[in-house]
């Protein structure tokens, strides 16, 4: 054998191993790609607006499915001494829907009422043999949550993903942005037992007039997927999307919520409002 085909020999010993150190980094940076979600750099990073803070208020709604009346619920918004504000609701089934399917429910949340950041709720649904209490603490990492059926609890269930909302903040956080017609915004949201990606696209102005009276009104679709273990979006499998109007002024009252799920389409209106004293 001469000296070049030696030297060719070295060579093509060096670059088989050198090919395929190639490759393997090649598919280990692919994998490093896949690991992180897309979609999170499509989240909305905006900090709350300028929207002045809204009132405390008093509010009643219809809930109905089918075209007729299924249930009522009373909302009570406020600020609290401490810088937080605070929701209070409480809703149930009326009517013949309630001589087949009894819920009593309560909501307690706290917001954060400078960063508009979920700080902690408690959320009680009553059947007609079972109840379930369910509680969330916030951090800036994340949630714990608690559920307690009946006479037991199970174990604290931490989820981490900074920057979560619950619905409450998340209502309060939307509000608080401009809203401007086909604006797009992507939160994520922990209501209850499970994160969704939610998106919200502002698909204009039109005049609505609903129980409590006609409204200028902003027009909204929201479309929810469920977070999976490994942070993979899926499909809501009760869930398919929802259109929302809320009143067009600084107070930006949720007029009516239509929702289309598993069972058809379900709405909640406004019965009527009322604004306590503003409160410093």
């Amino acid at each position: 054998m001469n000296s070049n085909e030696s030297k060719r020999n070295r060579t093509a010993r060096w670059r088989a191993p050198s090919s395929c150190l190639t490759v393997s980094l090649a598919l280990a940076l692919v994998g490093i790609g896949q690991a992180a979600p897309t979609w999170e750099s499509t989240l909305t990073k905006d900090p709350p607006g300028d929207l002045p803070a809204p009132r405390p208020v008093h509010t009643t709604y219809h809930f109905g499915w089918s075209g007729f009346t299924a249930g009522v619920g009373d909302m009570h918004f406020t600020k609290t001494a401490d810088k937080r504000f605070q929701l209070e609701a409480n809703g149930r089934t009326i009517g013949l829907v309630r001589a087949l399917w009894k819920l009593d429910a309560s909501y307690l949340g706290l917001v954060n009422a400078e960063t508009l950041r979920p700080i902690e709720s408690k959320q009680t649904e009553i059947y007609r043999r079972k109840k379930l209490v369910t509680d969330l603490a916030f951090t800036d990492s994340g949630v714990t949550r608690t559920r307690t059926e009946g006479a037991g609890a199970e174990a604290a269930k931490p989820f981490n993903f900074p920057g979560l909302f619950d619905l409450h903040s998340a209502m309060l956080y939307l509000r608080s942005q401009p809203l401007s017609d086909r604006s797009v915004y992507r939160i994520v949201v922990y209501p209850a037992t499970s994160a969704y990606l939610t998106t919200i696209t502002v698909l204009g102005r039109e005049r609505v007039t609903v129980r409590a009276g006609a409204y200028n009104a902003i027009k909204i679709d929201l479309q929810l997927q469920r977070l999976g273990k490994k942070l993979e979006l899926e499909p809501h499998r009760k869930f398919r999307r929802a259109t929302i109007w809320i009143s067009d002024d600084e107070n930006r009252i949720p007029l009516r919520i239509e929702a289309q799920i598993f069972v058809g389409t379900v709405f909640a209106e406004l019965q009527a409002m009322r604004f306590d004293q503003d409160k410093t």
